[in-house]
């Protein structure tokens, strides 16, 4: 029997983007206005509803649940110069 597709919250479901961006909470935090460890703290509820056990494990099962697209997440920008 497969598992049920878990439900994030909005914020859950937003904290989960941003880290899939690689930012670290602290930046989350700034970003949303919020201290450090209210962003920890949805992190921890998104693993627990995710059955995850880290923030790369989180990322990967949001993205195969469909809770968060590929299509969110930035890749970084190459800063040097070509030739």
């Amino acid at each position: 029997m497969s598992r049920p597709r878990p439900r994030l919250t909005h914020t859950q479901r937003e904290t989960l983007v941003l880290v899939a961006n690689g930012n670290t909470n602290a930046q989350i935090a700034a970003w949303r206005g919020v201290a450090a460890h209210s962003v920890a703290e949805a992190l921890t509820a998104a693993y627990r509803r995710l059955g995850a056990t880290d923030r790369a494990q989180a990322v990967a099962l949001a993205l195969r649940y469909g809770l968060i697209h590929l299509s969110e997440i930035r890749l970084p920008t190459d800063s040097k110069e070509r030739p």
